[in-house]
């Protein structure tokens, strides 16, 4: 794979995970294999948006399938999602401490 190709995968990706309703399906399968029903009754959704967004996360194998008599299950295709997500969130947070420092340096300055 060249450069190229391998930064055309992760934009593709990225993506791929670019929707809040993705991270919060991805965030549920963190817990553990659900089906679509589990997936609505998790997030108050209804069925046709879960399955737009589940077949947008199988196509890039984000998720992987099980059938099991007439369910699908559905789960993270890597358990490394769930470490990508915390790390997302932490990235967030670190985010948010520098924005509150600035703010209150602002507002020290707006003391003087």
């Amino acid at each position: 794979m060249t450069t190229e190709q391998l930064q055309a995968f992760k934009a593709e990706f990225f993506r791929a995970l670019a929707h809040p309703m993705r991270i919060r399906i991805l965030e549920v399968l963190g817990g553990g294999e659900r089906t679509v029903q589990d997936l609505q009754q998790a997030l108050g959704l209804e069925q046709p948006v879960v399955s737009q967004h589940l077949a947008v996360l199988r196509a890039k194998n984000i998720v992987t399938t099980r059938k099991e008599g007439t369910s699908v299950n559905y789960a993270l295709g890597d358990p490394l999602i769930t470490e990508l997500l915390r790390t997302a969130r932490e990235i967030f947070n670190h985010q948010l401490v520098g924005t509150r420092s600035l703010l209150k340096e602002l507002q020290k300055e707006r003391h003087r």
